[in-house]
């Protein structure tokens, strides 16, 4: 079996430095991201429901006490075990799901080591662990929301897929996919021979379920099929005004002097962000209708105002209850990332990383 002339350095002069690293980003890494942030979240408030209607209970005796923070590290050690242990794409789901959780039950206890009497109920608590989470989020969209993927990276997530077909077999759904992989890296070093090697992969008669992943994947497919249907996006923009309202209450409040320690410039910021953040949803409503991408990328901008600022100043204020505005506008934001990704993806240009 041959394949295509090398053409050797000069063909990867244009590429980025991480490409030259060797370093390709998975086309489903958003996916994996978002489950190990939800997860993340969804652990923090399912501890504190947990701890508060059993009278935080404590695991030991005799001046002992196993913290939940050990637990956390213990799932995140495992998580990258894992991680580090296998080839291919199989344990990233439930590596993000263990990682997600164990991350949770540690930063849930961050109060502990912030202060000098090691407080679990420290005030600031909430505020910590929302900056975080607004920081991995950031981190996500600088790593995957601005720059479309290089052709070499499809060819290499390609490659990455073809491990688990050369040790297990394709389904045919697996096989599509890696097939449109490399369909998407044509015209890249090697192409030809891994377009090759899809097809010699035999078949996987015998499918060994992956309860995690399917899982994983079925929420995807199912929010995919979500966001082509117009009810859908005026129910997201709904929910959003709905936040935008509590946001503003807590703000009226703050000024008229209602809630005790808050100066009212901070009741007063939070009314000028929620404002900011509902005019830029209504221009992604109207320019929406004229452009599904364009009014998608203005519905994100009031997104990100609602994290960086409007949530801040209201978790000083309301602390976790705020915390499930801060789980929709995650999801609402990381959702968006999504539906823009597949949309640039449809229309792309092909640019160097």
């Amino acid at each position: 079996m041959t394949d295509e002339p090398r053409t050797g350095p000069v063909s990867l002069a244009g590429r980025g430095r991480l490409l030259r690293l060797g370093a390709p980003r998975d086309t489903s890494a958003v996916r994996h991201l978002v489950t190990f942030l939800v997860a993340s979240v969804v652990t923090v408030l399912a501890t504190r429901a947990y701890l508060a209607a059993t009278g935080y209970p404590q695991i030991g005796g005799g001046g002992l006490h196993v913290a939940h923070v050990l637990w956390g590290g213990l799932l995140m050690a495992l998580a990258i075990m894992l991680l580090l242990s296998y080839v291919g794409p199989v344990p990233r789901s439930l590596g993000a799901i263990l990682g997600g959780v164990g991350f949770g039950l540690f930063i849930d206890e961050v109060g502990k080591f912030v202060t000098s009497d090691n407080d679990y109920f420290y005030a600031p608590t909430a505020a910590i662990i929302y900056v975080v989470t607004v920081l991995l989020v950031l981190v996500v969209e600088g790593l995957h929301g601005r720059r479309p993927h290089h052709p070499a990276e499809y060819l290499a997530v390609a490659a990455d897929r073809l491990a688990t077909g050369l040790a297990g077999g394709f389904t045919p759904d697996a096989r599509e996919e890696a097939r449109t992989l490399a369909r998407r890296g044509a015209g890249e070093p090697g192409a030809d021979l891994v377009t090759r090697l899809v097809e010699a992969v035999p078949d996987d008669d015998a499918d060994v379920p992956d309860l995690v992943r399917s899982g994983v994947d079925r929420v995807v497919r199912g929010l995919d099929a979500l966001v082509d249907r117009a009810w859908v996006a005026w129910l997201v923009i709904s929910l959003l005004l709905a936040t935008s309202a509590a946001e503003a209450t807590v703000g009226v409040r703050i000024v008229q002097g209602l809630v005790p320690g808050l100066p009212t410039w901070t009741g007063v910021a939070i009314l000028v962000a929620v404002t900011a953040s509902v005019v830029l949803l209504a221009v992604g409503v109207v320019v929406g209708r004229r452009d599904r991408l364009h009014g998608a990328a203005w519905v994100r901008r009031a997104v990100l105002v609602s994290l960086l600022f409007t949530q801040v100043l209201v978790f000083r204020a309301v602390r976790w209850t705020a915390a499930f505005g801060l789980l929709l506008d995650v999801l609402a934001f990381l959702a968006l990332e999504v539906a823009l990704r597949e949309e640039r993806t449809a229309g792309r240009s092909r640019r160097p990383v």
